[in-house]
C-alpha cells in the first residue's frame, strides 16, 4: 500500500499535473474526508447506496463476503467532492452514477439542515454565512475515450481490479509487455476495421484507444488510415502508438519516484492546502447539523 500510494502520486505528476496549480495529496492525510463520509452515511438512505451498479455487480461476485466499505464507498466519494465545494468533476462514464448520487446527497443535506431560523441563528453564532453548505457538482466527461474497455472483453470496462493483467494496459508496462498484450488482445473475424458497430465492441474499443493516445487526430483520418487493414496489420500500429504515448510519462515517473524526499514534500504541501479548505467545510457542516464543535485555542 505504501508503494502504491507514492507510485500513484508520482504518476499524477509525471502525467503533467502541476502541484503549484493543482494540489496533490494523500487522502488519509486529510482527516475531514473520513469524518464527512461518516456524517453523510448517517443521512444517506440505504436504498440509494444499494442501487449503485458497481456495488451490485461486485456484491454479486463476492456474495456474503462483500464488505460494508464497498456499499458506503459512494458516500466517501461524495465527501471527497463536497469538501472542496467542487462545481465541475472529471469522471469516467462508469462513475456518472456516483456523481449523480453526490448531487442527491447535496440536495438532501441542504434541505434537511440548511433552512429555517434555527440554522440562521447557528450560523450567526458561529460567524459563518447562512447559505447552503454544499453546491451541486456537474460531471466533466470526455466524449472520446471516456470509458476504455477490457482487452479481453470489449463489453467490460478496463479495470485494475480485473484478475487478468492481460485485460489492461498499465501506465508503467514496458514496451515489450504492451506489444504482447496488444498482440493477444481479443478481436473478431469481420473484414476491415470500423467504429461503433454494436456487433464489434472490440473493434470500437481498440480504435478508441488508438485515437486516445494520438491527441490531435480525428476519427475520420484514423479510419482513412486503418479501415481496410487486417488485425495483423493494425495491432503493431496500435502497440507503437501506445508505447510512444506512454514513454515520456514513464521516463518522468521514474525521475519523480526516485526523489522520494521531494515527492513527500509535494504531498505534504498538498495536504496542508487541502486541510485548510476541508476543515472549514467540515466546520460548516457540523454547524448546520447542530453538532457541538470544540473551542479553538
Amino acid at each position: 500500500l505504501y508503494e502504491s500510494t507514492l507510485s500513484s502520486a508520482a504518476l499524477y505528476l509525471a502525467a503533467g499535473i502541476d502541484p503549484s496549480k493543482s494540489k496533490v495529496f494523500v487522502q488519509s492525510h486529510v482527516p475531514a474526508h473520513s469524518e464527512l463520509a461518516w456524517l453523510l452515511n448517517c443521512i444517506t438512505p440505504m436504498n440509494w447506496l444499494e442501487r449503485m451498479i458497481q456495488f451490485k455487480e461486485k456484491a454479486k461476485k463476492q456474495g456474503e463476503s462483500v464488505g460494508v466499505g464497498l456499499l458506503t464507498y459512494p458516500s466517501l466519494m461524495a465527501a471527497d467532492i463536497m469538501l472542496y465545494q467542487s462545481t465541475k468533476v472529471p469522471v469516467g462514464e462508469d462513475q456518472r452514477q456516483h456523481l449523480e448520487l453526490t448531487r442527491d446527497i447535496v440536495r438532501r443535506f441542504n434541505d434537511l439542515f440548511c433552512k429555517g431560523n434555527q440554522y440562521k441563528k447557528r450560523c450567526k453564532a458561529a460567524g459563518i454565512p447562512s447559505r447552503p453548505v454544499f453546491v451541486e457538482p456537474d460531471a466533466i466527461i470526455m466524449k472520446e475515450g471516456a470509458r476504455v474497455m477490457s482487452l479481453t472483453d470489449g463489453t467490460s470496462k478496463m479495470s485494475k481490479s480485473d484478475p487478468s493483467d492481460a485485460s489492461r494496459i498499465n501506465v508503467l508496462d514496458p514496451p515489450e509487455t504492451i506489444r504482447e498484450k496488444i498482440k493477444k488482445c481479443k478481436t473478431d473475424s469481420f473484414e476491415g476495421i470500423e467504429w461503433d458497430n454494436p456487433e464489434r465492441p472490440e473493434a470500437t474499443n481498440l480504435l478508441n484507444i488508438y485515437l486516445a493516445v494520438q491527441p490531435g487526430r480525428t476519427k475520420e483520418d484514423i479510419l482513412e488510415e486503418v479501415s481496410d487493414m487486417t488485425w495483423g496489420q493494425f495491432k503493431p500500429l496500435l502497440a507503437d502508438a501506445i508505447v510512444n504515448h506512454l514513454q515520456p510519462i514513464q521516463e518522468r515517473y521514474h525521475e519523480v519516484r526516485n526523489d522520494e524526499t521531494k515527492l513527500n514534500q509535494i504531498l505534504k504541501e498538498g495536504a496542508d492546502a487541502a486541510n485548510a479548505v476541508a476543515k472549514q467545510t467540515l466546520y460548516s457542516t457540523k454547524v448546520a447539523m447542530g453538532i457541538v464543535t470544540p473551542i479553538e485555542d
